[in-house]
Parts: C-alpha cells; sequence; structure tokens
C-alpha cells in the first residue's frame, strides 16, 4: 500500500493545453489587474487512444468471427457472443469517455487579495448512526472543516443527525469547545491536516521546549480528555436528559422524533481566538414512522433550507460524516473555479467535485477509475456529483436552467416571471414565507436580512423541518437532492446535467478529503449492491433516465454515455457471471468456448493487451504488480457477489413486493490516544488487512460456487487427461477452456483461501453446502446436457 497523498498525475507527461480564466464580472471589474485564479488543463495522448481502439476493433473482429460461425456451434457458442458484445459495448463507452481528459489546477493564494469578495459557504455533514458511525469520527470531520483557511465569518456548519442522537449532540457540544482552541492552533502553525485524529498520529519535527512543542503537548492533551469524554458517554447517556439543553431528545427514537434544531456556536464577530470558529449548527429533520424519509436525499434537502433560511451561502459543501478535509485550502480552491469565469459561459458551473481518496484500505481501484475515467467525464459536461466532497450552487439546486440566466449570470426577464411569481414559489418550495424570500434571495443572488443571531430564525427552521413540509411541493421531483433512488447524487447530477449545467473536476495534491472505506467482506458487497440497485433505479425512472436528459432535455450525447457506465453496474454481473462459468460447462460438455486457431489468437491478444494496459495505469499512479491483481480480482467479485444481487432488488421493487433499502455502511477510525508518542504503529496496516473477510450472508455464494464449478471442471478434465484425444476434434473443448477455468480460479483465488481458512476469513459451511449443492446440479446438466 502506498500514501495516496504522494499519487502524481498519471497524465502530467501527456500533451496538455492550459487555459486560464479570469474573475466572474462582478470582481473582474475591481480586479482586472489582478492573476488568474486557475486555469482549465486538458489533456491529448494519442498512444492511449490508439491503444483503446486496438482492443475495441479486435473485439468487434472476435464478434464477427462468432456471427459466421454460430450456426456451426451450440449454445455456449451463443452465449459467448452474448457476453461478450457486452463487454465490447462496455469498452466502446469507456473510449468515449476517456478520449478528452481534462482537470483543474487552482490557486488559493491569490484569493488572498480579494478576501473581502469571496463568497460565503454553508457547509453540511450528514451522519445517521451513532453506532455505524462514531461520533468520534463525525467530531474529527467538523473540527477539520471548522478550521479550513478561509475566513469564518463567511462559514457556517450544519450537521444532519438523521438519528436524533444525543450523544452526537453531547459529542458535537464538546468538540465546540475544543475548536476555540483547536482552529486557532492549526491557523498560527499552519497546520495542513486539521483531523485531530490523524494529525496527532506522529510526532512533530521540532525542538523539545519550543513554544510549538508546549503547544502541540497541550493540544493533544485537550484532544485525549474530549475523546475519554465522548467514550464515557457512549456508555452511558441516561445523564444528558437532566440537562434542560437535552430535553428536545427525551422519548425520542431514531425514526420517531420531532425537528431539532440547536446552534451550538455562533460567531459574532468578537474579539480573540472565538472570532475564528465559524457558525455551527445542529439538526436533526422530523422523522415519524408514517412518513418515509427519503434518506439521505431527504436529510439534504433539510439542510438546503434550513441553512437558507440562517445563512443562505452562494455556495454549499457536502461530505459524509467520515470524509474529513485533508487540505487546509479546500473551500478556497473550489472558490477559485467558481470564480474563475470570465464574460463567456461565465455561470455554467453547477457544482465543483473532489474526488473520494481513503486512508484506511486498499482503494487502488478506485483511485485508478478517478484518474482516467474520472478525468475523460470531465472533459465532456463535467463529472457528476460523488455524493461527498462537492461544492454546490445553491441557487442550482433550487431547479433553474442554464438557459434562465443572462451573459451576466442575472436571471432572465422570462426567468424572473416565471420563477419569482407569488404562487409559484409557494408551489414549488412550501408555504413559509421566510423559506420563499431566501429562495428569492438566493436567485437573485442576495444576501438574507442580517439577523441579529441565528437564533432569531429557529422557529421558522424548525418548520421547513417537519416531515410532511413536502408535501404538495417540488421538493425531491425538480428542486433540491432527487427522490426515488439510493443512489441520490447520481440521481440529482443527471437531472442538474440535463438542465444544460456543467460541473468541474479537480484533483489536488495532496488530497482534498479522506475517508474511510468500510471494512471489508459482508459490508462492502453490501454498498456495492446498493449502489448498483440505486443505479438500476436512475436507469429504469421514466422520468430521469439519461435518456430523456438527452432527447429532450441538454444532455450531450458522449455525457449520457459516461452515465450509462455507471447506471448499467447491475445489468453488467449477467454476463460477468455467465462468462466466468461458461470454460467450465464447456470442458465438462466437450464444447467449444473459444475459436480455433488464428481468432485464438485475437482473444489471446485482447487479453494480453487489456493486461499490459491496466497494469500500466496502476504502476504510472506508482502501485505495485501486487495492487493491479488485487483489483482485478475484486473487480470481478463485486460484480459476481454484490452488483448481482441488484436485479432481484429492483424486479421485487417495480412488481411491489419490497423497496430498496439504504443501509448505512459501517464505518471504523484507527486509535490515536493508545499510541506511542512516535506513532509508529499508528501508521502500520495491520497484518490481515489484506484477507478477505466472509460472513454467512448469501453476498458470498454465487463466488463461491463459481470456484467450486471450475476446481470441479479442472479436475474432470485432468483425470481424463490420458484419454483426450476425442477433446481435439472438431467443435471440441482442449487446452484453452482449460485455461479459461484456470484464469477464473486465479481471479476467484480469496474464495478457494477462505475454504481453509477460519473465523471471520473463512467461508461458513452453510455458504460452501450451498455452492456445493448447486455446483453438482451444474455439473450433472452439462454432463448430461
Amino acid at each position: 500500500l502506498i500514501d495516496v497523498r504522494h499519487l502524481s498525475n498519471p497524465l502530467e507527461n501527456i500533451s496538455k493545453t492550459p487555459q486560464e480564466f479570469s474573475l466572474s464580472p462582478p470582481m473582474a471589474e475591481s480586479s482586472s489587474s489582478l492573476p488568474p485564479l486557475c486555469e482549465r488543463i486538458s489533456y491529448t495522448n494519442y498512444f492511449l487512444r490508439a491503444v483503446d481502439l486496438t482492443i475495441l476493433g479486435l473485439l468487434f473482429s472476435l464478434l464477427l468471427h462468432r456471427i459466421l460461425l454460430m450456426r456451426q456451434n451450440d449454445t455456449a457458442w451463443v452465449v459467448a457472443f452474448f457476453c461478450e458484445s457486452c463487454f465490447s459495448f462496455i469498452w466502446l463507452v469507456i473510449t468515449c469517455i476517456k478520449w478528452s481528459p481534462a482537470d483543474y489546477k487552482s490557486y488559493p493564494d491569490r484569493l488572498d487579495e480579494r478576501v473581502h469578495d469571496l463568497p460565503s459557504v454553508d457547509m453540511f455533514v450528514t451522519t445517521a448512526d451513532p453506532v455505524r458511525e462514531p461520533p468520534l469520527m463525525v467530531v474529527n470531520t467538523v473540527l477539520s472543516l471548522l478550521a479550513v483557511n478561509y475566513p469564518a465569518n463567511k462559514l457556517a456548519c450544519y450537521l444532519s443527525d438523521d438519528g436524533g442522537s444525543s450523544l452526537t449532540y453531547f459529542s458535537l457540544k464538546e468538540a465546540s469547545k475544543f475548536a476555540k482552541i483547536w482552529v486557532p492552533f492549526c491557523k498560527k502553525y499552519n497546520v495542513r491536516v486539521r483531523a485531530p485524529f490523524r494529525y496527532f498520529l506522529n510526532c512533530p519535527a521540532a525542538t523539545v521546549g519550543s513554544e510549538f512543542s508546549k503547544d502541540w503537548e497541550m493540544m493533544k492533551s485537550e484532544y485525549e480528555k474530549l475523546c475519554r469524554k465522548v467514550e464515557d458517554a457512549t456508555g452511558d447517556c441516561y445523564w444528558f436528559h437532566a440537562d434542560d439543553d437535552f430535553k428536545a431528545f427525551s422519548n425520542t427514537k431514531p425514526n420517531d422524533h420531532p425537528t431539532i434544531v440547536k446552534v451550538i456556536w455562533e460567531n459574532k464577530g468578537g474579539v480573540g481566538d472565538e472570532k475564528e470558529v465559524p457558525h455551527f449548527v445542529y439538526i436533526s429533520r422530523e422523522k415519524r414512522p408514517n412518513y418515509f424519509h427519503n434518506y439521505k436525499a431527504g436529510a439534504m434537502n433539510v439542510l438546503v433550507r434550513l441553512s437558507g433560511m440562517m445563512t443562505n451561502a452562494p455556495y454549499m459543501l457536502n461530505v459524509d460524516c467520515d470524509m474529513y478535509a485533508n487540505e487546509a485550502d479546500v473551500v478556497g480552491q473550489a472558490m477559485c473555479i467558481f470564480l474563475q469565469k470570465s464574460t463567456m459561459n461565465s455561470n455554467d458551473c453547477a457544482f465543483v467535485q473532489y474526488p473520494q481518496d481513503f486512508y484506511d484500505s486498499n482503494a487502488d481501484e478506485l483511485i485508478v477509475l478517478q484518474a482516467y475515467v474520472s478525468r475523460g467525464i470531465a472533459g465532456i459536461q463535467g463529472p457528476s456529483y460523488a455524493g461527498s466532497g462537492c461544492f454546490h450552487t445553491r441557487r442550482v439546486m433550487y431547479g433553474i436552467y442554464l438557459d434562465d440566466l443572462d451573459d451576466d449570470g442575472s436571471l432572465s426577464s422570462v426567468a424572473t416571471r416565471d420563477y419569482l411569481a407569488e404562487d409559484n414559489l409557494a408551489r414549488e418550495f412550501g408555504n413559509s414565507k421566510e423559506m420563499v424570500t431566501s429562495v428569492v434571495n438566493a436567485l437573485q443572488r442576495k444576501s438574507n436580512r442580517q439577523l441579529s443571531s441565528l437564533t432569531d430564525s429557529l422557529e421558522a427552521a424548525r418548520e421547513v423541518g417537519h416531515c410532511h413540509y413536502e408535501n404538495q411541493t417540488s421538493w425531491g421531483k425538480t428542486v433540491g437532492w432527487l427522490y426515488g433512488s439510493t443512489t441520490e447524487d447520481v440521481h440529482t447530477s443527471v437531472g442538474i446535467h440535463s438542465r444544460g449545467w456543467t460541473s468541474s473536476y479537480i484533483s489536488p495534491d495532496p488530497p482534498a478529503f479522506l475517508g474511510a472505506m468500510p471494512p471489508g467482506g459482508q459490508e462492502a458487497m453490501a454498498q456495492q449492491r446498493r449502489w448498483a440497485a440505486g443505479m438500476l433505479e436512475i436507469l429504469f425512472n421514466k422520468r430521469t433516465t439519461p435518456f430523456v436528459g438527452m432527447f429532450f432535455r441538454k444532455l450531450r450525447f458522449r455525457q449520457c454515455l459516461a452515465y450509462l457506465y455507471v447506471l448499467v453496474w447491475g445489468l453488467r454481473s449477467i454476463p460477468e457471471l455467465f462468462y466466468c462459468l461458461l470454460p467450465a460447462y464447456c470442458l465438462l460438455h466437450n464444447s467449444a468456448l473459444f475459436p480455433k486457431g488464428v481468432y485464438l489468437g485475437v482473444i489471446i491478444a485482447v487479453v494480453g493487451i487489456y493486461c499490459l494496459y491496466t497494469l500500466w495505469e496502476f504502476m504510472i499512479l506508482g502501485f505495485t504488480v501486487q495492487s493491479w491483481f488485487i483489483s482485478q480480482s475484486f473487480g470481478r467479485i463485486k460484480i459476481t457477489c454484490g452488483w448481482l444481487f441488484s436485479i432481484p432488488d429492483i424486479i421485487l421493487k417495480f412488481f411491489g413486493i419490497s423497496k430498496t433499502v439504504f443501509i448505512v455502511t459501517k464505518k471504523t477510525m484507527p486509535e490515536t490516544r493508545s499510541e506511542s508518542r512516535s506513532g509508529s504503529k499508528a501508521d502500520c496496516p495491520d497484518q490481515d488487512s489484506g484477507k478477505f473477510e466472509f460472513g454467512d450472508s448469501l453476498y458470498f455464494l454465487p463466488g463461491t460456487f463459481i470456484m467450486l464449478v471450475n476446481l470441479a471442471a479442472l479436475a474432470g478434465w485432468s483425470a481424463g487427461l490420458q484419454r483426450l484425444g476425442h477433446s481435439h476434434k472438431e467443435g471440441g473443448s482442449g487446452l484453452a477452456e482449460a485455461c479459461g477455468c484456470v484464469l477464473v480460479v486465479t481471479l476467484f483465488f480469496p474464495f478457494l483461501k477462505g475454504m481453509f481458512e477460519k473465523g471471520k476469513y473463512g467461508i461458513p459451511f452453510s455458504t460452501l453446502s450451498k455452492a456445493a449443492f448447486l455446483a453438482v446440479l451444474f455439473v450433472v446438466f452439462s454432463l448430461g446436457n
């Protein structure tokens, strides 16, 4: 494993064309002589394009050969043609996506000369379960955001707690006290990593007895006190209710509680260190058993409304509770892009998306995917919203189209008449007069009436947090985060791009945000299943599918292909599963899977070029051959064991038998306080971190079944090796099919290893027995067919 902070841009040595931008018109008038804030870099690599097209050409020639010999072969040949057609389509889509990659480079230090003109930013953090998402993890994310390098009086942090947990609220109250010394410390010494649990993993290189060393020791001691308070409170929450501040949490349940809004800290200017900490507000929207709360999308829409009533910043940052700010200038970097535009297309950027990087797990595949595919999409209409690490434009989230703006970014006269009509505002955004006023101000790029205190708007804020507020409005339909999918991020992104907006992708070094990956095994498969099911919900949604956006709205053709690449995740599991079983079937049935002669060389060439190509992509990012192989292996496992289960989920939903469920992924964080001052143990991965964790779950049944079937086919082929003269007759199976089985066994090696392991690293006997029964049926069917 390597530290993702040291990853270089894989496209650095490719010819690139920088395009510098100036400020948006309102600021440009007073700052025309100042240097540009960022540049958009377009990459071109004709060699990579040639490799992509070569693989595509080989795949198409293989398909043509299968069509010409279709009548001379049996069912396995037809199934292979179907699978390879799917693979060819996916590669065609990938080639289109990666054709013209782009990226942004920002210069946040240049904002210092424009500090008085900087826009305000509302920062949203979402959590839902204090058990699966530890309060200390949430606290560290919040502290990292409160300490970013941006004027504190232009920031506000809102935390949404869907569980209505008194423990979470207590932890945040204690965190706000710590923030009053942590934020000034970070800014005084220009600390880069401002999440305490990561910062204190290592001892700084400073002279013992120096001012910094003393401050560091004091800060670490205060952080350990904070940790102990939270841990002690985790064991006994009952004493909270003796405090009047916790009365709102009495007799509440995670799915049954009123709206709770608490202003934990308000930045009133003040003097000294207190003015360094931004506004901090706790929110728990109303939830009732009889109301469907729309999961994270519903929580985000409540955050938009409540923040609109209080601070109404034109830009909003959304992060998950486990994604802490790893770069102090993260807000400034995004603002550089928003403020970059000149008179041409000056206001077309709806959101700025940072890549998702992780500190605690092998996320190599995701890093490579973002380095190539995400940059490719950024060169079209912009990257998809990824659910975290994204800066949104508030008025775009209110449903306006790019065509509704004039050249200077203001609403056109037609849009003003349509959007700002009083009856239309109430119908779209609800009956709260304060909410409607904040919407009008946001659409017209005005600030709210200055409040003497944030608490002045608490009553109105609670009103828009009621579970019935959205009834008969456009929230979740055309306004805010869209409902109807468990992957609300992609769903919302499709809607934004379909209205003509673009988005920007920025991948700074070091990474802007770092988060926690699921612990592995069952948790990872459950997350993959939820993602794939959510994608299929979008694909088959007649109102928001990308095809509607392309043909009837403003979604570009290649952008539609980019969305199609992720929306068909669940469907890809079918050809993947079949292709993993075909070599075994053909060995047992004595039928040909792969063509003979020259076209066998085509398959070998496709596999060889693909392996070398993807290996190069990994190694140029600094990864090892082992990392590449693990990624290839996990890629097959997640498709056949995670994505596969999304198909029955969608079928049952469409028939009204059940609904897809948003399952909060369990997250963990490393220990900080118990480590030595050197921090040497903290950064060392656990010796078992590379092992695959199994559980007594159906997720691992397909993988175990695939492994047993291929082992059985290889065993049967080996046992009859001395009398296989008939196997080499025309149309029979042979060495190529056996090599196919070996390749499948190699890719599913964690399952072979799991058959001999014990505990959480071993496959449970119940899963083995079910897979063995299915494997016997498959062998009997193959031999008897």
